[in-house]
C-alpha cells in the first residue's frame, strides 16, 4: 500500500512537470479558440501510435520478517507501441494499446560481502496487450482530460523462465506470462492536424513473477513469497 501511495504522487508530480514543459499542450487552453479537428472523436474506429518511457520497480513480499529488503535500482526504459480505438459513445471508448516495452533493473540482495553474488541484473522486454477503457469529460474547446484503466497481459521476453541455470550460477528467472492492470489519466489535445494525448499510467501485476532456486534455502530466493512488479508510464499518443 505504500509503494502505490507513493506512486501516485509520483505519477501527479510527473503530469504536473509534463504540463508545464510542453508548449503544444499551452496553445490549446487560448480562450475561445477555433476548434480543430471537430470530428476525430465520431469515428467509431479510430487509430493512431504511441510513445513513452517507464520506471519499473519490484513489490516483495515475505516468508518471514526481514531486517533489511531487497533494493531495486531503477532506470528509465521506453514503450512503443499501436491503438486500436472503439467509440462506445461521447465518454466512453474501448482500446486495445498492443507494444513493446524495455526496462532495466538491478536487485541487491543483503548478506554477501562480494557485488558478484549481492547484484543481479534484470533486463526485460515485455510483449504487452492491455484492453482499456477510457472515461472522458465533455470536450472543452480543443482538450478534453480523461481517465483510463483495465487489464494485460504480457510476455517477458528476457524472463529466463527456461533456464537451467539459478541464481546460484549468476542467472536471476523471471516468468514468461505475466498479468496485471493499469490506471491512469491524460488529456486530449486537438491541433489542427492530428490529436495529441499526453497520459501517465500506474501499472500493478498480479502475478507472482518470481522464478524460484531449485534449492528451496537459497539466500536470493528462499524467504520470498511474491514479486510483482510496479510501474510508471508517461505515454504521448498520436492519433
Amino acid at each position: 500500500m505504500l509503494l502505490q501511495n507513493k506512486l501516485m504522487k509520483n505519477i501527479i508530480s510527473l503530469l504536473g512537470l509534463l504540463l508545464l514543459a510542453c508548449p503544444v499542450i499551452h496553445s490549446q487552453f487560448n480562450k475561445d479558440p477555433i476548434l480543430n479537428i471537430q470530428n476525430e472523436d465520431k469515428k467509431f474506429l479510430n487509430w493512431g501510435y504511441y510513445l513513452g518511457f517507464n520506471q519499473y520497480d519490484f513489490q516483495f513480499e515475505y516468508e518471514t520478517d526481514v531486517s533489511q529488503d531487497i533494493l531495486v535500482d531503477k532506470s528509465f526504459g521506453f514503450n512503443v507501441g499501436l491503438i486500436g480505438e472503439m467509440r462506445i459513445n461521447d465518454f466512453v471508448d474501448v482500446r486495445f494499446e498492443p507494444g513493446l516495452l524495455y526496462t532495466q533493473r538491478i536487485l541487491g540482495f543483503p548478506g554477501f560481502d562480494n557485488e558478484a553474488d549481492a547484484l543481479r541484473e534484470v533486463r526485460s522486454t515485455y510483449i504487452r496487450f492491455p484492453l482499456l477503457a477510457k472515461l472522458s469529460t465533455k470536450r472543452f474547446g480543443n482538450w478534453k482530460p480523461f481517465i483510463i484503466g483495465g487489464g494485460y497481459a504480457a510476455i517477458n521476453l528476457g524472463s529466463n523462465e527456461d533456464s537451467l541455470e539459478d541464481n546460484s550460477s549468476g542467472e536471476f528467472r523471471m516468468k514468461k506470462n505475466v498479468f496485471g492492470y493499469e490506471l491512469g489519466f491524460g488529456i486530449d489535445f486537438y491541433t489542427e492536424y492530428f490529436k495529441f494525448t499526453p497520459s501517465i499510467r500506474g501499472v500493478f501485476a498480479l502475478t507472482d513473477e518470481l522464478v524460484r532456486d531449485a534449492d528451496p534455502n537459497s539466500p536470493w530466493t528462499g524467504n520470498i513469497a511474491a514479486m510483482r512488479t510496479r510501474g510508471i508510464f508517461i505515454n504521448f499518443t498520436f492519433e
